[in-house]
């Protein structure tokens, strides 16, 4: 699928500079309030792995940061010369250019500015203007470059209540774990650096956190238990129709919009916040009406495929899902965007390692051969004597007398 190449593609080359649009976060932040006026009032905001003088990310919480009521934000950014931007740059300096806001700083350093990250701070009215906003955040040079574990990032965040920030695509499975670590009492230091290990046991009492990732996430070992066990759910966003960035890779563009290369990625946020979408229940049909005026071919006049090695139904639609059936049925992963927990439980997802845990039987070898794309782990049924496997699937089942 091309979202998985752009995906592999990042990845690969390391090309993590995607800029999140202003409207994007406004819209998402937003909905939140709305849910609960308070979400971050009196808490202490961290935006890691970010870029304060060109991120939106920053602009948007120090202009609203009374609106908010924050009690401190915090924004740090990454190096230059530890950046690896695309596949053509040969060194930093041969693209780095410090900002105006930088170079005319009083606190401007030549030595110091491609090789330190820095550290944004906002709390207080430091113009006496009578107002907290942009024009009061206060800035140095961190100790080291910026990587968000380096010990001195880590103790930022756990000063933290709440960290928002688009990480980079390569690292989000290191990145979330980071975010659920307890650096005083659990990372270990090597060489300047937090070691991260798996956080998936941590408690509903963790770190309250907003950030963005790809769709393909929700499989990840390190993310689908906490998704699992309602520790960690999809944004306010739709899924649908990926997200539009600003990216710094001039060889890779989509569009261009008043003088900015956009990219669209398949990204979507992932958060511990609650908000009201995550509560509405999907509307849908019996089993008998789907089969009957399901918008979707596949369905309609045929019904729902049984699999061969587990007790489940194939749902290929998150809106086919008959809502009259009391077994497991599998759904596709995008079903997660619009998962209430009330209304349905999440039993476990069908891919390799996980679903065998699930109990699902070996394909048998001669099934293999006629279709050599199956492998033990992975769901199946039989069309017309042909054994066929749907795309990855989480499996679900409807919570009743809720």
């Amino acid at each position: 699928m091309a979202e998985n190449r752009q995906l592999t593609n990042a990845k690969s080359a390391k090309n993590d500079e995607f800029y999140t649009q202003y409207a994007d976060i406004q819209k998402e932040v937003n909905a939140y309030l709305d849910f609960n006026p308070d979400t971050f009032r009196g808490k202490t905001v961290l935006l890691p792995c970010d870029d304060p003088e060109w991120s939106k990310f920053t602009r948007f919480f120090a202009e609203n940061f009374e609106r908010l009521g924050l009690k401190k934000l915090i924004s740090t950014s990454y190096a230059a010369a530890s950046k690896k931007i695309g596949t053509g740059a040969k060194k930093w300096g041969d693209w780095y250019q410090p900002s105006l806001f930088e170079s005319e700083s009083p606190q401007f350093d030549a030595e110091k500015t491609g090789v330190r990250g820095k550290i944004f701070v906002l709390d207080h009215d430091t113009n006496a203007n009578g107002r907290i906003d942009l024009d009061d955040l206060e800035w140095h040079y961190l100790e080291g470059d910026g990587d968000f574990r380096s010990e001195e990032v880590c103790r930022l965040r756990d000063e933290a209540d709440v960290i928002v920030t688009n990480p980079p695509f390569s690292l989000f499975r290191e990145f979330l774990a980071w975010i659920l670590g307890e650096c005083k009492s659990k990372c270990k230091i090597e060489n300047g650096k937090c070691k991260i290990e798996a956080a998936t046991k941590n408690t509903k009492d963790t770190k309250k956190f907003l950030i963005l990732g790809n769709k393909n996430a929700v499989s990840y070992t390190e993310v689908f238990p906490l998704i699992k066990g309602n520790l960690m759910w999809s944004g306010v966003t739709e899924w649908a129709g990926g997200m539009w960035f600003e990216t710094m890779d001039s060889t890779d563009v989509d569009k261009v919009v008043d003088g900015k290369n956009m990219k669209n990625v398949a990204s979507v946020w992932f958060t511990n916040l609650e908000h009201g979408r995550r509560h509405s229940p999907l509307e849908l049909m019996t089993m008998a009406d789907n089969i009957k005026y399901s918008r979707h071919k596949e369905i309609r006049g045929k019904g729902y495929f049984t699999f061969e090695n587990y007790p489940a139904i194939e749902v290929p639609y998150t809106d086919a899902i008959p809502a009259d059936y009391e077994g497991i049925m599998a759904v596709p992963r995008s079903f997660i965007d619009k998962y209430c927990p009330e209304q349905f439980e999440i039993v476990g997802i069908a891919e390799g390692e996980s679903g065998k845990e699930l109990g699902l039987k070996a394909v048998p070898k001669e099934l293999k051969k006629l279709n050599r794309s199956l492998r033990d782990g992975q769901l199946y049924y039989m069309k017309d004597g042909y054994p066929e496997k749907p795309f990855a699937r989480i499996l679900i089942r409807a919570r009743r007398g809720k």
